[in-house]
């Protein structure tokens, strides 16, 4: 495309060489408040990187002639809190765990410090609210269901040392025959015992095979589940007489069961919060509804 003609008049200004359509770009300088501020803040960003943390490095950024450190900020603001909640921290470490709920302040903050525990450590498999997830070995904390005890001192054992882990040598222990992978029961028997569990729990049944299953279990399972079925919580075995179940209740499900087992594993929360959080979070579940 061809530039047009473009007139100038005396006076004017350079042009920066730019043409599009006949228009020009006059070359005119910026103006000195801008330049001046600009010039100011280069200056300011200048002497921020020397006096604060700015540039990283490879394991951390430079400090800063200041020392300012945002994460000491957070962590004094920790510890100040830590400092002001400590007389009722070493207050709830030595009441009774019984005596808690009688105490309303004490009450109050277990319930509070026990909440923010709970969400933080145990939410995660319990569920937000509590409830667990059925079938998937996450047991339910608001009904009053507790496979090793649901009075404060039962649940207070639990959190500390767990259930099943390898980093706790008091934590609650238990192990299931995997009746099916090594063959301590055929095929039928595991069938009929399955049977048999159904009827006990209410459910529907083939009463051919429930009756075989009653000898099965009688045999091989009465042992931890007691003869009736009601479940013994010193060795964590659980009721199979009500509605309530770990890994479901229906055919599939207690067939894998008694086939394979079942471990659930909880770890030990000595090794990461205090006693006085142990305890909070005791209290807190205890009175979500569940607790005996």
């Amino acid at each position: 495309m061809s530039k047009k003609s473009i007139r100038h008049q005396e006076g004017d200004p350079n042009t920066t060489g730019h043409n599009w359509d006949g228009i020009e770009e006059f070359d005119n300088p910026m103006p000195r408040w801008w330049l001046w501020t600009f010039y100011a803040c280069i200056a300011w960003a200048l002497l921020y990187t020397i006096a604060y943390p700015a540039w990283p490095m490879i394991s951390r950024a430079t400090p800063g002639l200041l020392g300012a450190s945002t994460r000491a900020d957070v962590a004094a603001e920790i510890q100040l809190f830590a400092d002001r909640n400590a007389p009722i921290r070493a207050k709830l470490e030595a009441t009774e765990l019984t005596e808690i709920t009688s105490d309303p302040e004490l009450l109050d903050f277990a319930n509070n410090a026990g909440a923010a525990v709970f969400r933080t450590w145990c939410a995660q498999c319990h569920g937000s609210g509590a409830a667990g997830v059925q079938a998937s070995g996450y047991p339910n904390l608001l009904d009053d269901e507790w496979l090793w005890g649901g009075d404060m001192e039962a649940i207070h054992t639990t959190i500390t040392h767990g259930i099943r882990n390898t980093t706790d040598e008091d934590a609650r222990i238990s192990e299931m025959p995997r009746f099916g992978v090594d063959e301590l029961l055929e095929k039928a028997q595991i069938d009929e015992v399955v049977q048999h569990v159904l009827a006990i729990s209410g459910q529907e049944y083939d009463a051919t095979q429930a009756t075989a299953g009653a000898v099965v279990f009688a045999d091989n399972c009465a042992g931890c589940h007691m003869e009736d079925g009601t479940g013994n919580r010193d060795v964590g075995a659980p009721n199979l007489t009500d509605a309530i179940w770990l890994y479901g209740g229906n055919v599939d499900a207690l067939t894998h069961s008694v086939a394979f087992s079942r471990a659930g594993v909880m770890p030990n929360w000595s090794t990461r919060l205090s006693e006085a959080d142990i305890r909070a979070v005791a209290t807190y579940v205890h009175g979500l509804g569940g607790g005996e």
